[in-house]
């Protein structure tokens, strides 16, 4: 029962999600973030979750169908590879395109831009060392709950910060209890996604 609750929770909580989270605190509980009106920022949330989220995911399922990946869960150093790179590859196009989005808010492909970067170089390092994207996502998560704090004092940070504190308490331990991950890893993910994602969110915000 605790191995199926933790797989559950390990897969609800994956790392695309968290940037899906990032711009749900941006466009629904920090208003004042973003220039965008209210009117279009559903539809924006739609369209960002299905290009880091939706569209990444059915790929992974697809490699796992095709055989290519053994497991989606990637427990091995050598699954993750592929689409690790392939995520990398679709964030990166997004990016591009709210780039290229002259009307749209610049805040919306700097934020994707941060959380790409983190992508960018945990899919190098996980080339040869296997750093947990399951904390490099909270990480990322719990830098943008602060970030909002600090820098609009009309957002009361407290149980956003409270929420991603215990979900990322609960994260780390199913994946240790999985086995997924040794210590190290889930303390150095966590360390490097909070890190990259405060800098460059205080950078957007400064």
């Amino acid at each position: 029962m605790r191995r199926i609750f933790s797989i559950i929770v390990s897969v609800l909580l994956q790392p695309l999600v968290a940037p899906s989270l990032v711009f749900g605190l941006v466009l629904f509980l920090v208003p004042e973030a973003t220039s965008i009106p209210e009117a279009f920022k559903s539809n924006l949330f739609y369209l960002i979750a299905l290009s880091t989220l939706v569209i990444p995911m059915v790929t992974i399922f697809g490699l796992r169908f095709m055989g290519t990946l053994k497991s989606i869960h990637m427990a091995e150093l050598k699954d993750r590879a592929i689409p690790f790179t392939v995520t990398s590859i679709y964030y990166i196009l997004t990016v591009y395109f709210l780039y290229q989005k002259k009307e749209l808010d610049p805040i919306l492909w700097q934020i994707l831009g941060v959380i790409t970067l983190a992508i960018v170089v945990l899919t190098m390092v996980t080339l040869i060392w296997k750093m947990s994207a399951h904390m490099t996502g909270m990480g990322g998560v719990i830098a943008a709950v602060l970030v909002m704090g600090l820098k609009f004092p009309n957002f009361q940070p407290l149980y956003p910060l409270l929420g991603s504190l215990v979900l990322t308490g609960l994260v780390a331990t199913v994946r240790l209890y999985l086995n997924a991950h040794k210590p190290i890893e889930i303390y150095v993910g966590l360390i490097f996604g909070f890190l990259i994602c405060f800098v460059g969110f205080s950078w957007i915000w400064g």
